[in-house]
């Protein structure tokens, strides 16, 4: 499934086909993932804003976080947590008190270390949140 663009309570947000997410990803050797990273940190950013309980994080410094952060170890976990974390947070904003699946942060943390499997499992959460919203 190829990428599609939306607009969601006035927000541009893209719903992305989780497997092509996930082998972009892997024959870039993950550099599609840093814009991957950078994306979907923005999307929740802005739509965190559109809901009016914003984010205020920061993409550019998500990414940073990945590479070269990385490289440390710790900033790349800790962006796995914060956007795991605000990812899950969107969506039970999104369902506003009813019944619905949440995103776990610890299972997209743990992903993370397994071949960037958090980027596919954080996308179908966020596509989750879009056909949420566009209800």
């Amino acid at each position: 499934m190829a990428a599609e663009l939306l607009e969601v309570r006035g927000v541009e947000v893209k719903r992305r086909g989780v497997v092509v997410t996930w082998l972009l990803y892997l024959v870039t050797l993950g550099i599609y993932g840093l814009f991957h990273w950078f994306y979907i940190n923005r999307e929740m950013r802005d739509m965190s804003a559109a809901l009016g309980k914003p984010f205020d994080n920061n993409p550019v410094k998500s990414v940073l976080a990945l590479f070269p952060g990385g490289l440390l170890v710790v900033p790349a976990i800790w962006t796995w947590v914060t956007t795991a974390r605000r990812t899950r947070d969107l969506r039970e904003m999104a369902l506003d008190g009813r019944a619905g699946d949440h995103t776990s942060m610890g299972l997209g943390v743990l992903l993370g270390f397994i071949y960037g499997l958090n980027h596919p499992y954080l996308q179908a959460s966020l596509n989750g949140t879009w056909e949420i919203l566009e209800a």
